[in-house]
């Protein structure tokens, strides 16, 4: 079985490559994937279809050179947590942001069942204004 530090793994090296269906890949079509009330898309969104369009296609649309760097992935068990960074700038205002970012991973059968994002968006939301 496929543990879920390795199945994480393989979404943030997606991710460090520009390869949005690498990143998808392993996302269950059951996943719940939340992004933090006060992100720009936040909200919990069902299936690899609705994350892409509502978080990744999103942020694209709200930002230039929207990047996640991993500074920690811890491995706990069927749970996996990133700890990392968020950088970004508006393209409504031309602001840049470095905002400070934790998520939390569940996996089982070898696919993200579960996703929930903990950012510091008072910093995000203050590049937007």
């Amino acid at each position: 079985m496929t543990k879920a530090y390795d199945v994480v793994k393989s979404h943030y090296d997606a991710s460090d490559r520009g390869d949005l269906d690498g990143m998808l890949a392993p996302i269950s079509p059951q996943a719940r994937w939340t992004e933090a009330e006060g992100f720009p898309c936040a909200g919990t969104y069902v299936g690899p279809g609705a994350i892409r369009d509502n978080v990744f296609v999103a942020l694209g649309r709200l930002f230039d050179g929207f990047t996640f760097t991993l500074d920690t992935l811890l491995d706990a068990g069927s749970h996996a947590v990133g700890v990392g960074s968020y950088s970004a700038t508006s393209k409504a205002t031309g602001k840049s942001f470095n905002a400070r970012v934790v998520h939390l991973w569940t996996v089982e059968d070898g696919k993200v069942v579960r996703f929930e994002q903990f950012a510091d968006t008072a910093i995000v939301a203050r590049a937007m204004r």
